[in-house]
């Protein structure tokens, strides 16, 4: 395996190639990262995975992320030798991804217009910090610790911070947090505090918190953990490859995700590009992408609501053009993205070169709900059971949405990615105060 794995830019027209150990998170020309392979994994692999699920003592089996690492193996270790797994991947005790599968919630079918046995929801809440965060983080800070790297840097609007504070706690490295003074879940907040890291605020928004996090890691000898990493990408694309495992691999009608700096969208794409460049799944799956109405920038561009042109990836020559006319239209208008989904409270998406590739090659959609309908998907997965974030509410009413306007048809088959658990204490309080909430359950006197 020495040599398998390399970094490569995303632009089809620039394609500069670095090392492995490159800790650049863009290539000199400014443009994104993937991390490649070179060796295509043998279908032989489905058997491996499925028998990890005994993992007889073994964390690195245990773990819903490291099972997997043959298909993310840029360590470029002997996989099946325990030690060289110890010596190299980080794992908290195999937590990461290990509780995490889609499953079927009757009320939430229901509530969406869909037969049980056509959705799926994955509950990523159940990652040891609470969030999705987990999958990409621990890939990150492996290649951060293959690196040497005695500091993690990100800017977060909480779960990210929770995350990497948590990893690097266990590693015994550094954190310093990036985080938008005020907007920020003081349960998503505590968490990182509890962890260790060193929180910096910042004047601003989330996106002005990750442009100073990024300044940090460039000119003191930070390491980036934010989704722009290409590592981070790695680790996130084991929540596509569980949830088409947990389908014996045939692939789904959809996989529906909340929109925010759009990692998630970027590494199920690229999960999907290279499953069926291997022939390990015959069918793509559509990705929708669930924005908020107040943090809708994927959405507006794609669909052509900012100068009635649609935004698409085209093959690698996008109309940067474009998307730089919408920034300064925020800017000048004085528009800040604006959602108690805090998690998806993002209005220019590190990744949306990446998200735009993952829809052109998927035929995806995007789309917008409000907060209000984010609140509603939130509460009818708690009625099946399940704990979840406002943010990941967004894939519930999204699926709602898109069936509405037949683009989902009732038939399909349809995977939902509830990326985060409930850190917002008030936020079902209140929720479930106000009586004429949809599924409110006030209290009684």
């Amino acid at each position: 395996m020495q040599g398998d794995a390399y970094l490569k830019c995303i632009d089809p027209q620039c394609g500069l190639e670095y090392p492995i150990k490159s800790t650049n998170v863009q290539c000199t020309e400014g443009h994104l990262l993937d991390v490649k392979y070179k060796n295509k994994p043998s279908t032989d692999l489905k058997e491996v995975f499925y028998k990890r699920r005994n993992s007889e003592g073994s964390i690195f089996n245990e773990s819903g992320v490291w099972r997997f690492r043959e298909l993310l193996n840029f360590c470029q270790i002997d996989t099946e030798n325990l030690e060289e797994c110890s010596k190299y991947l980080v794992s908290l005790d195999g937590a990461e991804g290990r509780q995490s599968k889609p499953y079927q919630m009757s009320k939430a079918a229901e509530f969406i217009g869909i037969s049980t046995k056509n959705l799926w929801l994955q509950p990523e809440g159940y990652n040891p910090s609470g969030s999705f965060k987990d999958n990409g983080m621990v890939t990150a800070v492996t290649h951060a610790k293959m690196v040497g790297a005695k500091k993690i840097v990100c800017a977060s609007t909480g779960n990210t911070s929770a995350s990497a504070g948590m990893f690097a706690a266990n590693e015994g490295i550094n954190c310093d947090v990036y985080i938008p003074s005020g907007q920020i879940a003081p349960g998503k907040l505590s968490q990182a505090y509890q962890f260790g890291a060193q929180i910096l605020q910042v004047d601003g928004n989330f996106d002005d918190a990750l442009k100073q996090s990024l300044d940090d890691a460039q000119n003191h000898e930070g390491y980036t953990v934010n989704s722009i990493n290409p590592f981070r990408i790695e680790g996130q694309k084991t929540i596509p490859f569980r949830a088409l495992e947990y389908l014996n691999w045939e692939s789904p009608d959809w996989i529906v995700y909340p929109g925010g700096a759009l990692g998630n969208t970027s590494s199920c794409g690229k999960a999907l590009m290279e499953l069926y460049e291997w022939g390990w799944i015959k069918k793509i799956p559509r990705i929708a992408v669930i924005n908020s109405d107040g943090a809708s920038t994927l959405s507006d561009l794609y669909n052509g609501k900012f100068e009635n042109e649609e935004l698409r990836w085209n093959k690698g020559k996008p109309n940067m053009e474009l998307i730089s006319r919408y920034y300064d239209h925020l800017d000048k208008e004085g528009i800040r993205p604006k959602t108690k989904a805090t998690a998806i409270q993002i209005g220019r998406p590190a990744n949306i070169l990446k998200g735009l590739r993952a829809l052109e090659f998927t035929n995806g959609v995007a789309t917008t709900v409000s907060d209000s309908e984010m609140l509603d998907g939130m509460s009818v997965v708690g009625l099946n059971g399940f704990d979840c974030e406002m943010a990941s509410g967004a894939s519930v009413v999204g699926i709602k949405k898109l069936i509405g306007e037949e683009i989902i048809k009732k038939d399909d088959v349809v995977v939902g990615i509830l990326t985060g658990r409930q850190k917002d204490a008030m936020l079902p309080v209140e929720y479930h105060q106000n009586p004429n909430n949809l599924f409110a359950i006030p209290p009684k006197n």
